[in-house]
C-alpha cells in the first residue's frame, strides 16, 4: 500500500476507538512521566553517590594526614622523653659536689689551690697526614 491510500482511509467514530485512542494517548503520557520520574531518580541518586563518595575521599585523606601527624608527635615524643631521662640524669650529677668540681674545671678551667691547668690542642691531622691514609685505604 502507498502513502496516498493511507492517507485516504477514514477513521471510525465509535466510542470503542475513542477509548482505545484515549487510552493510547494516557499511556504514552504515563510512560513519559516515568521516564521523567525516574531520571529524576537517577540524577538525584548519582548527585548522592558523587557527594557521599567525594566527603569518603576528603575525609580518608584527612584521615591519613592525621595519621601522619600523630606518627610525627609520636616520634618527637619519644625523642622528648629521652631528652627528659638525660636532663634528669644531669640534675641528680648536679647535686653531687665532685661532678659539679669536674664539671668547673673542664668547661671554664677552675682549678683547686695546687692545680695547674695545661690546655693542649685537639689533635688535628694535617692534609698530607689524610692524604697518607687514604692512599693506604686505597691499597689494601
Amino acid at each position: 500500500m502507498s502513502d496516498n491510500e493511507i492517507k485516504n482511509v477514514a477513521k471510525m467514530q465509535t466510542s470503542y476507538v475513542k477509548q482505545k485512542e484515549d487510552a493510547t494517548i494516557s499511556a504514552n503520557r504515563k510512560r513519559k512521566v516515568l521516564f521523567r520520574r525516574l531520571a529524576a531518580f537517577f540524577i538525584a541518586a548519582a548527585a548522592v553517590s558523587i557527594f557521599m563518595i567525594t566527603t569518603l575521599v576528603s575525609q580518608s585523606a584527612a584521615l591519613d594526614e592525621k595519621l601522619a601527624e600523630k606518627k610525627k608527635l609520636e616520634d618527637e615524643l619519644a625523642e622528648l622523653e629521652s631528652k627528659q631521662v638525660v636532663l634528669e640524669e644531669e640534675i641528680v650529677k648536679l647535686n653531687d659536689d665532685e661532678y659539679i668540681a669536674k664539671l668547673a674545671r673542664k668547661d671554664y678551667y677552675l682549678s683547686d689551690k695546687s692545680e695547674t691547668i695545661f690546655v693542649l690542642p685537639e689533635s688535628e691531622e694535617t692534609p698530607d697526614k689524610e692524604k697518607d691514609k687514604e692512599k693506604e685505604k686505597a691499597s689494601e
